[in-house]
């Protein structure tokens, strides 16, 4: 997925979008050296090591990937368990990112 979330984060630059990422891996060298190697430029979170980490429990998150989708308001949008695929998933993101009220602005990077 990671191809595809950067091809996103470009086509979205200077738009009311943001992506965060968290991860479980328990070695967090590797994943930092995955982060890099991967060229992932967003946020992303280590939540522990385990499947059961803080960020993953807030968010009832028990399978990886599960993609949860947030409008302008924080409000959960879209929640799925797995990858929906690229077109169900851009679809969800620039329906609610072409819903932003004009006077909000994008979020600082």
């Amino acid at each position: 997925m990671y191809p595809h979330e950067r091809s996103l984060v470009q086509s979205m630059r200077g738009k009311p979008f943001v992506l965060l990422g968290v991860n479980s891996d328990v070695d967090k060298d590797k994943l930092r050296k995955r982060i890099r190697e991967e060229g992932i430029n967003w946020r992303s979170w280590w939540d522990g090591g385990n499947r059961d980490g803080p960020i993953a429990t807030r968010f009832g998150v028990t399978t990886w990937p599960t993609l949860i989708v947030l409008d302008h308001n924080g409000i959960i949008r879209h929640k799925w368990v797995g990858f929906p695929g690229e077109e169900a998933f851009d679809t969800a993101v620039i329906a609610l990112v072409m819903d932003v009220p004009e006077r909000a602005s994008p979020p600082n990077r």
